[in-house]
């Protein structure tokens, strides 16, 4: 089983969503963070102040899988968060040890 942790633009998470559907996940968990990469921050001007934003608005999409399907999750969160630009995101890869559904007790796969 494997672990996928996928940073995407907050305006992708629709059409991310709906692609991971097609490719048979049922579930994940989506979390709004902040942060940066090589995009950095930017300028804003506010009320004629101008002020730099250091961290910028993300989606975390956390999604639990069988190590079988991650290519097709991988590709499905690729081609549809894609934009051409900086900040478009990462996707991190994890081992997942174990899986324990706490409502009926079962475990690794069939608690996914």
């Amino acid at each position: 089983m494997k672990m996928i942790c996928a940073i995407i633009k907050p305006f992708k998470l629709d059409d991310v969503r709906s692609a991971l559907a097609e490719v048979g996940i049922e579930g994940m968990t989506v979390s709004e963070v902040k942060g940066f990469g090589r995009q950095k921050g930017h300028t804003e001007l506010y009320r004629g102040a101008e002020y730099t934003v250091d961290f910028l608005p993300k989606i975390k999409l956390e999604i639990a899988t069988q190590t079988e399907q991650v290519e097709r999750v991988l590709e499905a969160i690729c081609d549809t968060a894609y934009t051409g630009k900086i900040g478009d995101g990462k996707i991190f890869v994890y081992d997942l040890q174990q899986t324990v559904r706490i409502r009926t007790g079962e475990r690794d796969i069939e608690a996914i």
